[in-house]
């Protein structure tokens, strides 16, 4: 019996120091067939298996106001920048664009339609999705060194570059708790807007692409994570970015009898103070349902 013990003993020192080496690409230190160095002092885990921090539960009765607001994060502001960046994937690091189309093509994510509501009531198929994006084919006319005619070539005109992202609109809700005496806000949906070059009109368009229901992307984007520029250590999720309003935004509509944008009745300089005036409406409901 001891000898058995002994050998066991044994075999199990020298497994040990070769699964400290087996990592996972990503590095995380799950023990795995696939060895590659780790690109860091300690291995990244805490990501790994991260959980979205669950909302707290509400009811009807304690909400005593709400508003629907409709904002665009711009990703070429410089506070945005980690939304855009990298433009190649790195091993832990990707953009959100990335993030979110990754996870539509796997099936780990619903993309609705985004040309017949944004109420998610509209399911996309990941093959509706890859067509969406994958442009027109054209037939291109193919000669060789002496202007011989050799015969038509297939091309894609308008596909899509993860690149050409550099939009997202926000849906979100605002609203009063009178448990907590204070104004919330919870985001319902996100839905990436798509700049494009338009090769036959010469002109540049931009189109949104679909929306994705925030509350099931949390568990995507908690995972994901997000360039710090002040501390390489401290790796926040894009989950993150979103629960602590680490963004700029401005607002294109609000929740209105007219069911309209802001640019339907304001312009310019006029359209950015409307956006102004909408977010400080917020801030002062709340300020209103305190008594001094």
């Amino acid at each position: 019996m001891k000898k058995i013990v002994l050998i066991i003993l044994v075999a199990s020192v020298m497994v040990l120091p070769n699964l400290a080496f087996a990592q996972v690409l990503g590095g995380s230190s799950i023990p795995s067939t696939v060895n590659t160095p780790r690109d860091d002092v300690f291995d990244h885990i805490h990501t790994e298996f991260k959980k979205p921090v669950p909302y707290s539960p509400i009811r009807q009765a304690d909400v005593i106001y709400s508003k629907r607001v409709w904002q665009i994060i711009d990703f070429r502001e410089k506070i945005n920048q980690p939304f855009y960046y990298p433009l190649k994937d790195h091993l832990r690091w990707k953009s959100f664009m990335s993030v979110i189309y990754s996870a539509v093509k796997s099936g780990e994510l619903t993309a609705y339609d985004s040309f017949v509501d944004d109420e998610f009531t509209s399911p996309m198929s990941v093959s509706q999705v890859e067509e969406l994006l994958a442009g027109t084919e054209k037939s291109q006319a193919q000669y060789d060194e002496d202007n011989n005619y050799v015969g038509e070539k297939i091309i894609h005109v308008g596909q899509f570059e993860i690149s050409e992202v550099k939009k997202l609109k926000i849906k979100e809700i605002w609203y009063f708790d009178k448990q907590k005496s204070q104004m919330q806000v919870r985001v319902l949906g996100l839905c990436p807007v798509w700049e494009y070059f338009d090769v036959d009109t010469q002109v540049a368009r931009s189109r949104d692409m679909f929306w994705i229901y925030f509350p099931e992307a949390r568990y995507v984007l908690a995972r994901a994570e997000v360039f710090n520029r002040k501390n390489g250590a401290e790796r926040r999720t894009y989950d993150d970015i979103f629960w602590k309003r680490m963004f700029s935004s401005y607002v294109y509509k609000e929740e209105n009898v007219y069911d309209r944008l802001v640019s339907q009745y304001a312009l310019g300089m006029e359209a950015l103070i409307e956006s102004e005036r909408i977010k400080n409406d917020l801030f002062e409901m709340e300020q209103n349902m305190w008594e001094y």
